[in-house]
């Protein structure tokens, strides 16, 4: 019997399940093939969890033979990153130092609810060491690259989840973002990663690498798939002191509530698309898919993020000093055992200063106020997700990045939901993204807008020439129509947007 091909998304799965047209057995079976072939050479996963995997997948087939449908995603195989605590995996964050017990042999909270909902957790995905160090050539843990080129860096340390997405050795996972970690990896390997508002997903058994910027996101390779991944976690943990008790939205039905009619649109010139450091194909993708939701209907204004730089700055000294504050005692006792990488990054924050930690908060609540008055005038916010498509893993300074502008860090400082999605290709074959940004707990309008611009364009069905065997293609009718858009002149931006006065875009 032949076996078929993989679907591209979990929306497509879903439907597939319940269509009879699959089993959660034989799609399991599937995807744990092609991590057997393919992830050698890519280095997703740092443990599969096979037996178990398997065995959830025929609960969901039993599920399903009795009527019994828990969400979209019974069924479905998913990933989780290896720094969220599983009870049928250990627990290492890519880490010597982490006892293989942390956690107590439990779910985290985000984990636990992806299990009631039905879903097939296939194993852990690798992640840079406690999510602040570079991946290891001499470390015994696996070592990611990026599936459209191997030697182009994966990107962040939720880079195993991205990478799995992209290359179908997932349908969908989670990762963690505290300074741009699921939408760095999602915007390098060409899939959609979402970073929540600060307390949206509770971050309780989740190894911590900054306390007031750690958020718990979906990646998957659409906005809508990441819509469906949120309905199951989002919410309250009492465990948690930073989850938020406000009740989630529902975030799929909200993602295809009206598209981008009506949306308003900023676009902010300033620090992000007149940066020097900005390549100018990112740039050229980023204003076309501005673009795109003018033509969906979104209205397109020109705005200025004020503090951005030293928003960048203020999380980056945060995230340093809430994770020296962490590491503290392992680093003078276990030095050694730390990764190289890691530990000369964490040990720079012993140099900043009581004073720089509260005059960061400082600028941070700064940040927040002055970012109301910009979400007074539009609805989300669209910029690049990075300065360039994913570079060579040789140059790779993690540490410099840190005090170089960036894109990400200003959206964890002010703890904003942030959604990475694909929108074209450099001519090198690598994907290029943007970000589209909301306010507090406005992930709904996010992934509506992001929606909307998926619908429109195929660049988040694209998947790399290696991995293409065995997977259903759905992206020649649609990326071929946005191939055409990406080639085409931009106009519609300045057709659809005010002028900017000098000094103010």
């Amino acid at each position: 019997m032949t076996t078929p091909p993989l679907p591209l998304t979990i929306e497509d799965a879903a439907a597939a399940l319940r269509a009879g047209a699959t089993t959660s057995t034989a799609l399991t079976r599937t995807v744990l093939d092609r991590v057997a072939r393919l992830d050698p050479a890519l280095g997703a996963y740092v443990t599969v969890t096979e037996d178990e995997a398997l065995a959830a997948a025929a609960e969901a087939d039993a599920d399903f033979a009795r009527g019994r449908d828990r969400s979209p995603l019974q069924g479905v195989p998913l990933v989780v990153k290896d720094l969220i605590a599983t009870r049928d995996a250990p627990t290492r964050a890519n880490s010597e130092v982490l006892e293989p017990g942390w956690g107590g042999g439990a779910d985290a909270p985000a984990v636990a609810r992806l299990r009631a909902a039905g879903s097939v957790l296939l194993g852990k995905s690798t992640t840079n060491e406690f999510a602040c160090g570079l991946p290891d050539r001499t470390a015994r843990f696996p070592f990611p690259r990026n599936p459209w080129n191997p030697e182009r860096t994966p990107m962040g340390s939720s880079s195993g989840t991205a990478i799995a997405v992209s290359a179908g050795l997932a349908l969908g996972g989670l990762g963690t973002d505290t300074g741009g970690s699921v939408r760095g990896p999602a915007g390098a390997n060409g899939c959609t990663g979402l970073k929540v508002t600060l307390g949206r997903v509770p971050k309780s058994g989740v190894v911590p690498c900054a306390f007031s910027l750690d958020t718990v996101g979906p990646m998957a390779r659409s906005a809508y798939d990441c819509a469906l991944i949120l309905d199951a976690i989002a919410g309250h943990d009492p465990a948690d002191p930073y989850s938020s008790p406000l009740p989630p939205g529902r975030y799929a039905d909200d993602a295809r509530d009206g598209g981008a009619e009506g949306l308003r649109v900023g676009v902010p010139t300033r620090y992000f698309l007149d940066s020097p450091l900005l390549d100018g194909e990112v740039r050229t993708a980023v204003l076309r898919a501005a673009d795109e939701l003018a033509d969906a209907g979104a209205t397109l204004t020109y705005v200025v993020v004020p503090h951005a730089q030293e928003a960048n700055d203020a999380n980056n000294i945060t995230f340093l000093s809430e994770a020296f504050a962490y590491h503290r005692q392992n680093l003078v006792d276990r030095w050694d055992e730390y990764g190289r990488s890691t530990r000369e990054l964490l040990a720079r924050a012993a140099f900043f200063t009581g004073a720089d930690y509260v005059q960061a908060q400082r600028v941070r609540a700064l940040f927040r106020r002055g970012l109301a008055d910009v979400f007074a005038k539009v609805d989300v916010l669209l910029t690049p997700v990075s300065f360039t498509p994913a570079a060579p893993i040789a140059t790779a300074d993690l540490a410099a990045a840190l005090f170089r502008p960036g894109f990400h860090g200003p959206w964890n400082a002010s703890g904003l939901p942030s959604i990475a999605v694909p929108c074209g290709f450099a001519e090198t074959g690598l994907p290029l993204s943007f970000q589209l940004v909301g306010r507090p707990f406005a992930e709904s309008t996010v992934l509506r807008a992001a929606d909307a611009y998926q619908r429109r364009t195929g660049w988040h069905l694209r998947v790399p020439p290696s991995a293409r065997a065995g997977i259903a293609h759905r992206e020649a009718a649609t990326a071929d129509r946005g191939a055409a858009h990406q080639r085409g002149a931009h106009q519609g931006f300045a057709r659809s947007s005010t002028t900017p006065q000098e000094g103010a875009g």
